[in-house]
């Protein structure tokens, strides 16, 4: 589904914590030419009213519903400091918008949705993003709550890579969204939506890559096999063209380096591109029966048979890659995850090494605002599973009520 870039401004406002939340980051317009518009309109920073909208003139009796809808676009938030793909002012998106019957329906979506946006990154980017619930301060505008899944990035920092909203019956009365129910009374419908965007990018790139250039998953790698024959030789070429069709009928996707360049400048383009193995025929190997394929994750070189079964082989080695990146992903995660009781002890972790500090919080705003003074350090999320570190707040030593993962963000 596609929703218009432009919103105008009474549509903003018929949910005042939408607007009063975004209204730092929000871009106007108000000319067209060279005309003064009579209403201004906002570039599209999220598009719960463009949904909430067209939900209020669709939606008339509970067999219409649910309805679940999802949008590729591009939205625009006036940012004050931006960073390559992680925190740009235009950025595209997946957002997920879903209006339900009940209010049980829609909080099923809104924790379904988290855990295929966790399984995407764990299975997929081989990153273990740890998942919970936002603070009321850290929620979504115009949210009941906030679901999100947070990363680590390599050198400590935290991302928030994806997040999923529960919004019960808000928008549905601010836009006077209603419907028949099975006993015939007018109610008003129960929303959700959710969104991840182009900051996975930045988040595969800053967990996985090396000064080498890229590390792709393979899962995720559109080229998972980069052929490399070495030398003009026939057999050579005849060899590299069997191991390409067979690949390809496998449905791993390779191709085999056809230019006129160096062997050493295929070798150093296949890395910076993170293509996750390559295989290298020479006539050198070749004569004692055997061809290299090197991972790119670790660098190594395997020597094996030229006759071996290579869809077996280059699988299970996928499989492999796949699996240790995830691996030293979690292991490097674990290693800067910390708990701290006392704010000493958190301030201490944080000016030394970042990374996710579990502690537990009194849930008073101002303990939050404290916190956020240290390094600018956030609450990532509730972990509404795990039990409380010690009983007593961080900051101010009173009784705890959440067990919160903070980390300094990007």
């Amino acid at each position: 589904m596609a929703m218009p870039m432009l919103i105008p401004e009474n549509l903003m406002k018929k949910e005042g914590e939408l607007i009063n939340g975004f209204a730092p980051e929000v871009a106007w317009v108000t000319m067209g030419g060279n005309k003064q518009l009579e209403e201004r309109m906002c570039v599209r920073p999220t598009s719960e009213t463009l949904f909430s909208d067209y939900y209020s003139g669709v939606v008339k009796s509970y067999r219409d519903l649910p309805l679940k809808y999802n949008q590729w676009c591009s939205v625009m938030r006036w940012e004050k400091e931006t960073r390559p793909f992680l925190r740009s002012r235009e950025f595209w998106w997946q957002e997920g918008h879903t209006v339900h019957a009940t209010a049980a329906e829609a909080e099923k979506e809104t924790r379904d949705m988290l855990g295929v946006y966790e399984k995407f990154f764990r299975e997929y980017l081989a990153i273990p993003a740890i998942t919970g619930r936002k603070t009321e301060k850290e929620k979504f505008a115009g949210a009941e709550y906030t679901l999100t899944i947070e990363a680590l990035m390599y050198n400590g920092v935290s991302l928030q890579s994806g997040t999923s909203h529960y919004f019960g019956q808000k928008f549905s009365k601010a836009y006077d969204i209603k419907f028949l129910n099975k006993d015939n009374d007018w109610e008003y419908a129960y929303q959700t939506s959710w969104g991840v965007s182009s900051r996975m990018i930045g988040a595969l790139i800053m967990v996985h890559s090396d000064d080498d250039g890229l590390v792709l998953p393979p899962n995720i790698a559109p080229l998972q096999v980069r052929i490399i024959p070495i030398g003009d030789d026939e057999k050579i070429a005849k060899l590299a063209e069997n191991y390409e069709k067979t690949l390809q009928k496998a449905g791993i996707s390779a191709e085999i380096d056809t230019t006129d360049r160096s062997p050493g400048f295929k070798f150093a383009e296949a890395e910076v591109l993170g293509v996750p193995a390559r295989i290298e025929i020479g006539m050198r190997d070749l004569e004692q029966g055997k061809i290299t394929i090197a991972r790119r994750d670790t660098k190594q070189k395997i020597l094996v048979d030229a006759n071996c079964d290579i869809e077996k082989e280059v699988r299970a080695l996928l499989a492999t890659i796949q699996n240790d990146m995830l691996a030293r992903a979690t292991a490097r995660r674990d290693q800067m995850t910390y708990v701290a009781k006392t704010l000493a002890e958190f301030e201490k972790i944080m000016n030394t090494q970042p990374g996710f500090v579990h502690a537990d919080w009194c849930g008073d705003p101002e303990c939050e605002t404290r916190i956020k003074e240290i390094r600018g350090t956030k609450s990532r999320c509730i972990d509404e599973n795990a039990p409380l570190v010690c009983g007593k707040c961080v900051v101010c030593g009173r009784p705890a009520k959440h067990h919160v993962i903070w980390g300094i963000q990007y």
